[in-house]
């Protein structure tokens, strides 16, 4: 006997119309027939919700910023200029998107190892904030400002002597190729500010996809205490201070979504404690995830229906070229079922156990793997939730020949 096994939850306030699936107020089958399949759709009323909720929960002290490399798809990145006080960036070509789509230099910020001379130029003359990772890095940065003739904006991001517990990726706690370690941060601050540069601050990101209140919480407050600790050590207050992020989306069976409000509340608790030397300091965070994760779906089409030793498979236009992380190939190392459904069935109720695949010539390329679902067939459309960030942009679209799948942002 085949054993069924769980999908993760499908986000709330996804409704049905005429029994199937609806996002933006149009129907699932809509949306393929007019766009093709396989297709990834964004809400932007999601987006907007989202973000309404987040500003809600926090301080109103705290700025929010958007981590673009959640989903840089342009009418989106638009959508979110316009929605966050800053974008974060971790590349030359995210710099080139990020000011396409109208965000200004000065509420840019650039984050990652192993930043090339060419793209330390570009946000330099640009005018944004480098977030320098090493003390050679910040060595190359001082040289070129120097080339070019503009003032770097340089802020110290900081490999933390802790990480977010509970986290699905954990940046700092240890030996890390970002940032730099703590007794590195007050000399190299001392360069920046001997070179006449403009300091900015620090960023220190300790985890991400973390779905604990309490381990958000604990890690805000030691963020914050280091912040200070190295504001002390330069003798110098920073002008920002950006925390990360870390809060994580329900892709799994069991999870459960972060209580904002209940972190939202410590923080502003911890923010009523700040020591002097951060009194005047802005702080921001940084989601990705967070924030677009649950406005998108990933739409496919049912091509064909197969049956193998008393196993269904439902074989899809689509595949892990397009969803690479609903495929668990993508960091996860337990394969679990992301929230899927059979879109065009939305409000049947499951009649039979199934596993969702892709178009690919790999047994790897598994959507739902023995999942509950409406007895579906050709012609018939499935539906990948969460798929609004690390969807598109972190899948090998080419693998095979297959190429990307079209992207839309709906209301």
């Amino acid at each position: 006997m085949i054993k069924t096994k769980a999908t993760g939850p499908i986000p709330p306030g996804y409704s049905a119309i005429d029994g199937e699936l609806a996002i933006g107020g149009q129907k699932a089958s809509a949306l393929i027939a007019e766009n093709g399949s396989p297709l990834f759709v964004y809400s932007s009323s999601r987006l907007d919700a989202r973000m309404a909720q987040l500003r809600t929960a926090m301080p109103d002290a705290l700025d929010l910023h958007y981590a673009m490399k959640a989903n840089p798809f342009p009418p989106l990145l638009r959508h979110m200029v316009g929605l966050a006080d800053g974008i974060d960036i971790a590349s030359g070509g995210e710099l080139r998107m990020a000011l396409d789509a109208g965000a200004a230099a000065e509420h840019i910020s650039f984050a990652g190892p192993g930043k090339r001379d060419d793209e330390l130029e570009q946000a330099i003359r640009a005018g944004v904030t480098i977030n320098i990772e090493s003390p050679s890095e910040c060595d190359r940065a001082l040289r070129i400002g120097t080339d070019v003739g503009r003032t770097p904006r340089l802020a110290i991001r900081v490999n933390p002597d802790f990480d977010l517990k509970g986290s699905g990726m954990k940046m700092g706690g240890g030996a890390k190729p970002f940032g730099m370690d703590i007794e590195l941060v007050a000399p190299t601050v001392k360069r920046i500010l001997d070179a006449g540069a403009d300091w900015r601050g620090f960023h220190i990101f300790a985890g991400s996809q973390a779905l604990s209140a309490d381990a958000i919480i604990e890690t805000q407050a030691q963020t914050l205490e280091l912040a200070a600790r190295l504001a002390t050590m330069v003798g110098q207050a920073p002008n920002h201070v950006n925390l990360g992020g870390g809060f994580g989306i329900p892709y799994f069976p069991g999870d459960e979504p972060v209580d904002i409000e209940k972190v939202g509340n410590a923080l502003s608790e911890q923010f009523e404690r700040l020591p002097d030397i951060l009194a005047s300091t802005q702080f921001a965070i940084e989601l990705g995830r967070y924030l677009v994760g649950e406005a998108g779906v990933y739409l496919t089409q049912i091509v064909d229906r197969k049956e193998s030793q008393g196993h269904v498979f439902l074989v899809t236009d689509g595949g892990l070229h397009h969803q690479l992380a609903a495929s668990g190939n993508f960091g996860t190392v337990v394969r679990r079922n992301y929230p899927a459904a059979i879109a065009s069935r939305f409000e049947e109720e499951p009649s039979e156990t199934v596993s969702i695949v892709g178009c690919l010539c790999t047994p790897l390329d598994r959507l739902s793997d023995n999942a509950a679902m409406p007895e579906a067939g050709v012609g018939d459309v499935v539906g990948i939730f969460c798929a609004g960030a690390y969807g598109a942009s972190a899948s090998p679209a080419n693998f095979l020949g297959q190429g990307p799948a079209k992207e839309i942002l709906v209301d």
